[in-house]
């Protein structure tokens, strides 16, 4: 199985807090962007930023760029989601690449790119920190010569936050906590420490560090289109260094952030697709499937990064498009089984249920029909008790099988003693159109806004006791 769970960040914090971060999409090539006035240190900066989600093999994926594509100087990662910063100006002036590479799209990395080019030793000149510790296994480590001027700090070319002049460079997925620092090479440890069990965490640095005349701070606090401080890039490093947005919405402003790390669907699960295929855009929260071959018998199904074996938790999807053969629900990684051909749901034997847009609940392979077909915008809400080792679920806030989930009545009995995670996907051999899934951030507007008491925002209320799909309600609840 390859269920995917946080190896940094996002775990029940004890201390400083983040409370927001932006989804971006490399589809719509969604940044921030900010032309300075006038000339910062272009020897001697500092980027930090926490990233979640990026993990497309297929793209580069930019965190921080400033130039017109040639030149340009720019931190991002590598089709191979290797780590990179490079200088290209009609040809490369230097590349610095690790041999790690980051792939797991659950996971809040920490990045800290550090450059001083005044420093004499070559390998002082770039530092890269990842999770708090420095990178120093590179398969290119070509380094600027001593006293290089970037063309980060540049005045005359415009920075981007999550893009590059090329669209086809642009970033993904989530970042939150980004910060730059004008005119100081910093360390990690600046801006995070490990806590008591070893796991990275950020830490509270903003009094802490000179961020210089060009320096900014990004907290993702406020939802606006403008760029000022009631902007989604307002910058709260003191200095106003406001931040233009282009593709960015309300909407992208989440709560999934490197002290709460939420659940989203899993691109790694390739190998549970034979048969169909999926794509993943708008934070892996938007999954169009598409059915391939018949003679697997298998529709594409996708699932969760984040499980549970106890507890209560709910979640939602809507149905973004015309074509509605789509099903959502639960399932478990402790029972799948990769060799069966005969049930079109990923053969998990009695340890998986889905309700279907044909109005079925489907588990074990068996159908209990009859309540009521999708369509377009409909949205269908989970709601799974794995305490009582039950499921419910509802069309538009009305639960199908009489169910109450918070009176432990009706619903569908599921067996106990398992893991459950979070499932969607295709119901019959044609394309099931495109489906966002909600398990706390919506990419989608919604009319009402429902919590778990405390986390998430849902079209309809979370039944009492259920909760939101993120590492502080798993910690306290799982």
């Amino acid at each position: 199985c390859n269920m995917v769970f946080p190896i940094a960040g996002g775990n029940e914090s004890k201390g400083y807090e983040v409370s927001n971060s932006i989804r971006l999409d490399d589809g719509s090539n969604s940044f921030l962007s900010k032309s300075f006035g006038s000339d910062g240190n272009r020897r001697t900066f500092t980027f930090s930023c926490w990233t979640k989600g990026q993990a497309d093999s297929s793209a580069y994926h930019s965190l921080f760029t400033s130039g017109n594509d040639n030149p340009d100087t720019s931190i991002w990662f590598n089709p191979d989601e290797a780590l990179r910063t490079n200088t290209y100006n009609s040809g490369s002036i230097h590349d610095v690449i690790t041999n790690r590479v980051f792939r797991d799209p659950s996971a809040w990395y920490h990045i800290v790119v550090a450059y001083d080019t005044t420093q004499s030793t070559a390998s002082n000149r770039v530092k890269i920190y990842v999770n708090g510790v420095q990178e120093t296994s590179f398969s290119t480590s070509s380094y600027p010569d001593q006293n290089y001027e970037t063309f980060i700090n540049d005045a005359s070319y415009t920075h981007r936050v999550g893009s590059h002049t090329s669209s086809a460079y642009a970033g993904d997925g989530y970042l939150c906590e980004v910060a730059f620092i004008d005119g100081t090479q910093y360390a990690a440890s600046n801006f995070g420490e490990f806590d008591d069990n070893g796991v990275w965490i950020p830490k509270d640095f903003k009094n802490d560090v000179t961020f210089g005349s060009n320096g900014f701070y990004l907290e993702f606090k406020q939802t606006g289109t403008s760029a000022d401080s009631s902007g989604i890039g307002a910058d709260t490093s003191g200095n106003d260094n406001h931040f233009s947005v282009t593709s960015l919405a309300a909407t992208d402003v989440t709560e999934d952030t490197c002290t709460n790390n939420f659940a989203t669907m899993n691109p790694l699960e390739s190998d549970r697709q034979q048969g169909g295929a999926a794509t993943f855009a708008e934070g892996n929260l938007q999954i169009t499937t598409s059915y391939v071959d018949a003679n697997y018998q298998r529709y594409p199904q996708v699932y969760s990064t984040q499980a549970a074996s106890s507890g209560k938790w709910y979640f939602e999807m809507k149905i973004a498009d015309s074509d509605t053969d789509s099903a959502m629900g639960i399932h478990s990684p402790d029972n799948y089984s990769s060799d069966s051909t005969t049930n079109p749901y990923g053969g998990y034997a009695t340890t998986s249920c889905i309700y279907t847009s044909r109005g079925a609940v489907r588990i074990n392979d068996g159908n209990n029909t009859g309540h009521g077909t999708w369509s377009q915008n409909d949205i269908i809400g989970c709601a799974l008790d794995i305490d009582n080792s039950k499921v419910y679920f509802h069309k538009n806030g009305t639960y199908i099988q009489s169910g109450d989930p918070a009176g432990n009545s009706g619903g569908q009995a599921i067996p106990s003693g398992y893991t459950y995670g979070f499932t969607v996907g295709a119901d019959a051999a044609s394309d099931s159109g495109i489906m966002q899934v909600n398990f706390g951030n919506p990419i989608h507007t919604i009319s009402s806004g429902n919590t778990d008491g405390k986390y998430g925002n849902f079209e309809y209320a979370v039944p009492s006791g259920f909760y939101a799909v993120c590492t502080k309600r798993l910690a306290e609840f799982g």
